[in-house]
């Protein structure tokens, strides 16, 4: 797994904006749901 060829090191990179992205997008969930449990009360 100790590849260093360009091809396993940009798939790395790919893998690493997709869990920052999910990570931003369970924030937003979160937020909302918050919002939603606010308003119900």
């Amino acid at each position: 797994m100790g590849d260093k060829s360009p091809k396993s090191v940009n798939k790395q990179s790919k893998q690493k904006q997709v869990k920052s992205a999910s990570a931003a997008e369970k924030k937003k969930q979160a937020a909302a749901a918050q919002k939603t449990v606010t308003k119900k009360k």
